[in-house]
């Protein structure tokens, strides 16, 4: 098969797995108000978990739990853990574009941590890239700064919770190999979740009026029968979209593949559309156009300077 083939099935890949994640966004905002935040985020996590273990076992994987940056570790794990819960909070309030346009200003944080942390040069064009890719954020979210609504932010602040994981991904990936940081992942998720679960789960300080507080701080397990169904498929689905992302990028050119997974904004926009009959405001279209181009003038100055800041495998 030529690289042009791959290319082409990388790319169908990567679109089905952008497609895939935003179903799972749906599902969290259709169920939300008859679970918690912590029993989605451990039932989801606990499916993936299992998937991921079987299939190392299945496939004769080495299945390693060391790792060389234990200090590391525990801060990607906990930034990935509350970066996504920000995520999962702001479906509740925010419609799916909109929340997905906003997670996508992550390249712009990633980009100014690698100069701090990873002693990058980022020369004036991407500074001006990552201005501009704020200014499309500005725009998205329209502040009204005498009543500004700050749960508006929490994509923003989980893209920046993702870019540090991402940056410290960076870091530890050249001992520590992608299943054993996945593991420490799931794990981590898992175990943060029961922690929730031991102060919060039996609705100690639920009494709260807000829907978005309510799903953070409801009792665990109140309505299982309905809820969990939807809760495992998540999980499926995470694994699935997990499986083309990897796919995409073992036999296609990460130059290739990862522009595409923008895509997630449009099957966003289908998605909220046919299921919540949201629409963008033009405001939005503008801001996330805006956004998207500074994100991929960013990857190609990174490619012109031979500099690849973000990772070829992001995990979402």
């Amino acid at each position: 098969m030529t690289q042009t083939q791959n290319n082409t099935k990388g790319i169908l890949f990567i679109l089905l797995g952008m497609a895939t994640f935003s179903v799972q966004d749906a599902l969290i905002k259709f169920i939300y108000q008859d679970t918690a935040l912590y029993e989605l985020y451990f039932g989801r996590t606990l499916v993936a978990f299992i998937l991921l273990v079987a299939y190392l076992k299945f496939s004769k994987k080495e299945i390693n739990l060391k790792t060389h940056y234990p200090f590391l570790t525990v801060v990607r794990v906990i930034c990935f853990f509350f970066g996504f819960s920000f995520f999962y909070i702001s479906l509740t309030y925010m419609s799916l574009a909109m929340a997905n346009a906003l997670f996508f200003s992550s390249p712009f944080f990633v980009s100014i941590l690698a100069t701090i942390f990873l002693k990058e040069r980022v020369g004036i064009r991407r500074w001006m890239a990552i201005f501009i890719g704020f200014l499309g954020v500005y725009i998205v979210l329209n502040p009204d700064f005498s009543n500004f609504d700050y749960m508006k932010l929490a994509p923003v602040a989980c893209a920046l919770c993702y870019a540090i994981s991402m940056t410290i991904t960076k870091i530890t990936s050249d001992k520590d190999n992608v299943y054993t940081q996945m593991i420490h992942l799931y794990f981590g998720a898992l175990l943060i979740s029961i922690l929730f679960y031991i102060f919060t789960g039996e609705g100690q300080i639920s009494n709260f009026s807000d829907p978005t507080f309510q799903f953070i701080f409801r009792e665990w397990f109140t309505n299982p029968s309905y809820a969990w169904p939807f809760i495992i498929v998540m999980g499926f689905i995470g694994v699935f979209a997990f499986f083309f992302v990897f796919n995409a990028y073992s036999i296609a050119s990460p130059s290739v593949v990862s522009l595409y997974e923008y895509s997630l904004i449009i099957w966003s926009i289908l998605t909220g559309y046919i299921l919540f009959n949201d629409i963008p405001t033009s405001r939005t279209f503008i801001g996330v156009s805006i956004i998207i181009g500074a994100g991929v003038y960013i990857y190609f100055r990174e490619k012109v300077k031979d500099q690849m800041i973000v990772t070829d495998t992001p995990n979402r």
